[in-house]
């Protein structure tokens, strides 16, 4: 495998990360927005920084909750713009934050360029090819930014058709008139896709020449259980990959390294910390992803706590995420001793092809967490199948958790970002 890898000199890349950071704290420092700010209240000396450790020992993590109070005391686009708000062009807003408040982003033609470079290192990653290569995307194009970087990046390179607005059935049968031979999508709607071709849509398989699926927006990319499925389904290569409307697009999957993120490190200085010290872990440890944006300066993070956890791994010189992104940190809950991530929940649903859609319900029961997990089967699909997956939850987690069969159909299907965890 580390043959098809490209090597990294981490002390050239830690160089000139330093060399953009530095540039980037230095213009901070001396406007009056919310950096600036930040700097003044924690004693931040920029001019005492040298090197890429003393930033990181002086400058203090960024949280969502500051930025989201920094719009919200200024309106609408908060203070953290280093350009005249006249250069700013571009607009995304994530889709909310656990307060439902969601968060706008502007960029300049330049940040966004920036931002459109580490796309296209996905779309490399891959191993498509320019001029060959026909790519479609399944998204909605909402105000999210994935949607749209993804789109313009592909389409300096490749033919891009965008499937936005149709179903299902008409997707299917673009992919078809127009040849794609690979798809964009999230992991959810790769599997909601997949089962209807067929007999359910009128698109046999051998009418399709998608070949590569590159999924995003959800964890489902990098758990083998769904990358499999998915790729029974379509016969094809699955890839992942992971951003956020805040950062940008963060991390791409390579041929030789399956199931793995790399961090483009030349658009993010990225540390993985323990959560309670805010200290880097070792190499093979688990963490919460830090980054900190390099490239997208109009707008730019520092130290920002992605509340995504994952695995650090180091190979070829590459900062990579074993595993893919696990699980977000506060979707992780305890139930009588046992840590539960969604992603583990879904790693085993997945093995069972017959359940069309699942959703987790938690609801407190004398001041303890307690799941339940609903399933929707087709009417034809033996209830025999309810003690196996009882079975084969109980064996994963070592704990019981009930599963209860609901009205075929009642649970709700997903294009963008699946909501399957509900708590009551």
């Amino acid at each position: 495998m580390d043959s098809e890898i490209p090597l990294i000199d981490r002390a050239r890349l830690r160089s000139n990360q330093w060399r953009r950071l530095r540039s980037i704290v230095l213009n901070l420092a001396t406007s009056d927005g919310f950096y600036a700010k930040k700097f003044h209240a924690n004693g931040v000396r920029v001019t005492s920084m040298n090197r890429v450790d003393d930033f990181m020992q002086q400058v203090p993590f960024t949280t969502k909750a500051e930025l989201l109070a920094d719009q919200l005391a200024h309106p609408p686009f908060g203070s953290n713009l280093t350009k005249p708000l006249a250069h700013y062009t571009r607009f995304c807003q994530t889709s909310g934050t656990s307060s439902g408040q969601p968060m706008a982003w502007l960029d300049t033609n330049e940040s966004w360029e920036s931002m459109l470079a580490c796309w296209q290192r996905v779309y490399e990653g891959a191993d498509l090819v320019k001029g060959r290569d026909r790519i479609f995307f399944a998204f909605s194009f909402g105000p999210f930014l994935g949607f749209w970087v993804a789109y313009e990046a592909a389409a300096k390179d490749y033919i891009s058709i965008p499937g936005g607005g149709l179903s299902s059935q008409a997707r299917l049968e673009m992919m078809a008139r127009y040849a794609a031979t690979t798809l964009c999508c999230t992991p959810t709607y790769a599997l909601r896709l997949g089962e209807m071709i067929g007999e359910a849509s009128g698109v046999e398989r051998m009418a399709l020449r998608i070949n590569k699926i590159i999924v995003a927006g959800e964890p489902g990319g990098s758990i083998p259980e769904v990358r499999a499925r998915i790729e029974q389904l379509w016969d094809a290569r699955v890839y992942d990959h992971h951003g956020m409307t805040e950062v940008g697009p963060v991390s791409y999957e390579l041929t030789g390294m399956p199931g793995n993120l790399v961090i483009v490190e030349d658009a993010y200085l990225a540390e993985i910390i323990d959560p309670a010290t805010g200290l880097e872990v070792a190499e093979g440890g688990h963490g919460e992803l830090v980054l900190t944006t390099l490239t997208r300066s109009a707008c730019p993070l520092l130290r920002y706590r992605t509340g995504d956890w994952v695995k650090k791994r180091l190979i070829c010189g590459h900062l990579v995420l074993e595993g893919g992104v696990l699980s977000r940190i506060d979707d992780m809950i305890v139930i009588r001793g046992v840590n539960v991530y969604p992603s583990a929940i879904e790693a085993v649903v997945r093995q069972f092809p017959e359940i069309a859609e699942f959703m987790v319900e938690q609801r407190k029961v004398e001041a303890m967490d307690e799941i339940e997990l609903l399933i929707d089967l087709p009417g034809n699909v033996a209830k025999s199948l309810l003690k196996k997956l009882e079975t084969k939850l109980r064996d994963t987690f070592s704990l019981r958790i009930p599963v209860r069969i609901v009205k075929s159909g009642s649970l709700p299907r997903h294009e963008f970002k699946a909501k399957r965890w509900r708590r009551l």
